[in-house]
């Protein structure tokens, strides 16, 4: 079995249960990390062209204008082909109850058909919003797994809850 790992994470300024911090690696690459740790797999970056602003507060008005017209941001690079993964596991935080647009982006250019995928959320307390609504909109002819949602604050600390996850998913 082959897994890939595709994930959006905004380092720097992150909501942390009640206040702003800065931090070097994002929440959902921390995730994403465990899942490559726990069962192996190749990781891609969503990486958007225009950066999201490095005020928090900011980058949150600019995710909500994005969803309101349903953006498409440009990425720096895309993956075109998964016919070699037979599991891809798509992993963002939740902004507004989904993942980041640019996550939207690279799935549209991908063909799903007969992979098997699972969704984890980054949250600070939203779950998994409509996250597995959204991967069944844009995964057209997959197959899906159990979703994650893993409170943002104590990502660092969720390694073996995500390990057990991730092995169960991929059986």
């Amino acid at each position: 079995m082959k897994n890939l790992i595709i994930y959006y994470s905004r380092k720097g300024q992150n909501y942390f249960g009640g206040s702003i911090r800065c931090v070097a690696k994002g929440n959902t690459e921390t995730v994403a990390a465990f899942i490559k740790q726990a069962i192996g797999g190749d990781l891609f970056e969503v990486d958007t062209v225009k950066p999201y602003s490095a005020d928090y507060m900011t980058c949150t008005e600019e995710a909500k204008e994005e969803i309101r017209n349903n953006a498409r941001p440009e990425l720096k690079k895309y993956l075109t082909d998964i016919s070699t993964y037979d599991n891809v596991f798509v992993c963002g935080p939740c902004w507004w109850g989904t993942f980041p647009m640019a996550v939207f982006t690279q799935l549209e250019k991908l063909d799903f058909t007969g992979k098997k995928v699972i969704g984890l959320m980054t949250h600070e307390g939203s779950g998994l919003g409509n996250s597995e609504r959204d991967l069944k909109k844009y995964c057209q002819g997959a197959i899906f797994g159990k979703c994650l949602a893993v409170h943002g604050s104590e990502a660092a600390h969720s390694q073996a809850q995500v390990t057990a996850w991730a092995k169960e998913q991929v059986k």
